[in-house]
């Protein structure tokens, strides 16, 4: 403990150490609280460039998948024209990805950052499409 601090009031204390601050615990008796003093610490910890650099390839090492799901309702023609336009996929392309989407009841059709596929989600939803992000398992 450190000294006692001088009693201005019952519950204002000054601290009799710079860079101190008091703590008054009161007792249930009625009496002046005691006073403690609580010595400030300042630590500080600062990244160095290696575990900075690290961080970012954990962060970036997470790929996320955008997965359109097989549905009742769209046509499989309107499936690969949102591809071909929104994507960019090669008419063929589309018509593969669609028809994965249709056999196999889902498809990948983009990777990459999360943020990213939250975008395409959202996109597809807008088109009408089911649509769910997912880690990638590589």
């Amino acid at each position: 403990m450190v000294g006692v601090a001088q009693l201005v009031e019952r519950w204002l204390v000054e601290p009799d150490v710079a860079g101190s601050s008091p703590v008054v615990h009161p007792n249930l008796n009625g009496r002046v609280g005691e006073v403690w003093v609580v010595e400030s610490i300042v630590s500080t910890a600062t990244l160095t460039q290696p575990d900075v650099d690290r961080r970012e390839q954990l962060v970036a090492d997470v790929t996320w998948v955008t997965i359109v799901w097989n549905d009742p309702v769209n046509l499989q023609s309107y499936v690969a024209y949102v591809f071909r336009t929104y994507f960019g996929f090669s008419r063929a392309e589309a018509e593969r990805r669609m028809l994965l989407v249709h056999n196999e009841g889902k498809a990948v059709v983009a990777t990459g950052a999360r943020e990213q596929m939250e975008r395409h989600v959202e996109a597809m939803h807008d088109f009408g499409l089911w649509a769910t992000l997912t880690r990638s398992d590589s």
